[in-house]
């Protein structure tokens, strides 16, 4: 097949074009070329814009197109409606954050998605990111009908994560020490590798795969402490964990899901289904799951590889982390 990807060098975009590579498709890479220019040498790279600078695609055509890094409606709606007429089928990679709550367990792709009381907002902020993917996914619909596969995407996580949400914990366990750890070990986790995902996704379009699929991971049910388990087993690590209770790190003003990744608080009255999105859906359509030990492995290697002075995006920094675990200590 010959696949378009808007974008292809950054993180799930990346492991699209490995994938489609892999299975022995040609393709085609359009961005800007200020990302990992290098990457893929072998592939051609069309240079342009998304906001004015999509001409380097007329008069051309592809099987399929995937559209990793579209974020706003005016966008996604532009390349949508410019390449309906050059490929017969359309991916786009949108987001769990698109429901309107996350009040009941087991939320599947016909829950309601969040709305925006002004729709040509452009700006991307936690509040808006859910309904402008919302938005972005019906621009691609109304453009494409019947031909757009809407791939919900939880947490990505694995190798080359720009986020650090996940890497935080198997990176901070091999560390070593005393590692604070939020409310209690049964907390449940969703995540996907960006390998499984990506490879789920260049086999879906081969087989022409429409509709809209929540995709996360795993396959049953998953708590933080299994995660953090496992690191310990990976890294070897001398590593005790401790457990701080959620009122007092609320109290300690410990943000959520930034300085403590995968934590969003129960008393959240969105937490309930944060982390237990029905995707049986995906699942009953060939989306598929390596080993937990193999993620955490992997991800430990590349990020041991990374630059000393590398500035994490997420996670406690080691002195706040101390000083929260004395004030536990000291209660």
């Amino acid at each position: 097949m010959k696949l378009l990807i808007l974008g292809g060098t950054i993180f799930l975009g990346r492991q699209v074009a490995e994938a489609a590579l892999a299975r022995g498709h040609t393709v085609t890479l359009f961005n800007r070329g200020r990302r990992n220019p290098d990457l893929f040498p072998e592939v051609e790279k069309l240079r342009g814009d998304r906001d004015g600078g999509l001409d380097v695609l007329r008069g051309r055509r592809w099987d399929a197109v995937i559209d990793p890094s579209g974020y706003v409606p005016r966008l996604v709606r532009a390349a949508a409606e410019l390449l309906a007429g050059a490929a017969e089928h359309y991916t786009f990679i949108s987001s769990l954050s698109v429901y309107a709550d996350n009040r009941q367990l087991g939320i599947t792709e016909s829950y309601p998605v969040g709305r925006l009381a002004d729709e040509s907002v452009e700006q991307i902020t936690a509040e808006t990111y859910g309904p402008l993917k919302a938005l972005c996914e019906q621009a691609a619909e109304a453009a494409l009908p019947g031909r757009v596969l809407t791939v919900r995407a939880g947490l990505i996580v694995g190798p080359h994560d720009p986020t650090d949400r996940f890497t935080y914990w198997p990176a901070r366990v091999a560390r070593g020490g005393e590692v604070l750890a939020p409310g209690r070990p049964d907390y449940r986790v969703q995540f996907v590798d960006v390998r499984d995902l990506a490879g789920w996704i260049v086999r879906a379009v081969e087989a022409r795969v429409t509709g809209v699929f929540n995709a996360t991971g795993p396959e049953g049910v998953l708590t933080l402490g299994e995660l953090l388990a496992a690191s310990q087993a990976i890294s070897g690590a001398d590593t005790r964990l401790t457990w701080a209770a959620e009122p007092f790190l609320l109290e300690q003003k410990v943000v959520p899901w930034s300085e403590l990744p995968l934590w969003i608080p129960d008393s959240d009255p969105d937490a309930a289904g944060f982390s237990a999105f029905d995707c049986g859906k995906a699942l009953a359509a060939g989306l598929t799951f390596r080993p937990l030990a193999e993620t955490v492995r992997d991800t430990l290697t590349w990020a041991a590889a990374r630059p000393a002075e590398h500035a994490w995006r997420a996670g406690l920094p080691a002195e706040r982390e101390a000083e929260l675990l004395r004030l536990w200590h000291a209660q």
